[in-house]
């Protein structure tokens, strides 16, 4: 058996880059110029709120969609297409100023016109169906703000969007047998998958075929044409930007903690101050350093390097403290300089390990 001739011999298993000099970039072929397709759209009026969809946006969709996706062509020439959303009440009016009209006010044949129904029911969109009641608000984007000196973030709500089912007639008037047929045969190719899409303010809406019925009319006397109509139901959906909510949430939370530390405890209990480092950082100028007896000292010897005040802000398990700078006994408010050697001796109040807090006061 013969191979077909349209039946590729060589396929590349490994493709490349649209440019291999941009692999990442926006200039290459596809690929990244549909990037920057997406990308614009994103940023589109610059809002991180969805656009409305109302009525009317879905009717321009419509009519974008019937002039865009079923553009029929016969030897040539375009089947015009109505450039507006019609009504049954309305088309008497309209058809006498069509400007593809003749200049006795008759339509020209052939053309394509779309009538909307004035009905719309409620969707049948399944993923919108009866979810949540009341119209509640639902979270949707946090979007960070900075008025110049706190930075915070705004919460962004939205209620779930009303489905609606809204119904086309796609009407087609010719005289000639053909160009019905080749319209309903880009029917049949664009509805094959039984649905099709039309792009509506950032949203991809479905549009199904529910009806084919045929409205032709043939008088020996008057004149005869074929007209032949296609229901279209669009399932789309209501999103109204009058009901969004924007509500500033917490910028930044601040704790403070203030105790008194200016009296002297004495017990067997935990310390409240658990940091076993010497030195702790206090603020600029200041710093805490924590002595720890054991159960066998009562004594410790510092030598400064530095010039300080040092004050006693708590102890634990102590009955008395002294202290002696080179030998000297002082008590109350105590100043070292560099090279001073301090001593301090306590009083334990029980058996047991023991603890002094001391504050120093550097002096710059």
């Amino acid at each position: 058996m013969a191979i077909p001739k349209k039946v590729k011999k060589n396929i590349n298993i490994t493709p490349q880059a649209p440019q291999n000099q941009y692999p990442d970039g926006y200039n290459g072929l596809s690929v990244p110029n549909r990037r920057r397709q997406l990308s614009e759209l994103i940023t589109d009026e610059g809002t991180y709120l969805p656009k409305s969809v109302l009525h009317e946006d879905m009717d321009s969709g419509m009519l974008e969609f019937v002039q865009n996706e079923l553009e029929t062509t016969i030897s040539g020439k375009k089947i015009p297409v109505i450039d507006r959303i019609l009504t049954l009440q309305r088309w008497g009016e309209f058809s006498q100023t069509w400007k593809f009209s003749t200049d006795d006010k008759n339509v020209e044949l052939p053309f394509i016109v779309i009538i909307r129904k004035p009905d719309v029911q409620y969707g049948t969109n399944p993923s919108l169906q009866y979810t949540i009641p009341d119209r509640k608000q639902f979270h949707f984007a946090k979007v960070p703000t900075w008025d110049g000196n706190r930075k915070g973030v705004d919460i962004y709500t939205i209620p779930q969007p009303i489905p609606v089912d809204l119904s086309y007639d796609i009407k087609i008037t010719c005289n000639r047998m053909r160009e019905l047929n080749q319209f309903n045969k880009i029917i049949m190719q664009k509805f094959t998958s039984r649905q099709a899409y039309t792009f509506v303010k950032g949203h991809y809406i479905p549009i199904v075929v529910t009806n084919i019925s045929d409205e032709s009319v043939v008088d020996t006397e008057e004149r005869r044409y074929y007209q032949q109509t296609y229901n279209l139901q669009l399932q789309g959906f209501l999103i109204d930007e009058e009901e969004f909510e924007v509500k500033p949430a917490i910028s930044r939370s601040l704790l403070f903690f203030d105790t008194n530390t200016s009296h002297q405890e004495t017990g067997t209990g935990s310390p409240s101050i658990v940091n076993q480092i010497d030195y702790n950082i206090y603020n600029k100028n200041k710093f805490r350093r924590k002595l720890e007896f054991s159960a066998s000292e009562t004594t410790k010897t510092i030598t400064y390097a530095y010039r300080a005040e040092i004050t006693l802000v708590r102890s634990d398990n102590v009955a008395s403290t002294s202290y002696t700078i080179n030998g000297t006994t002082t008590q109350g408010l105590i100043q070292v300089d560099i090279g001073d050697v301090l001593i301090a001796t306590i009083v334990k109040s029980a058996v047991g390990t023991a603890q002094v807090v001391l504050e120093e006061f550097i002096y710059s």
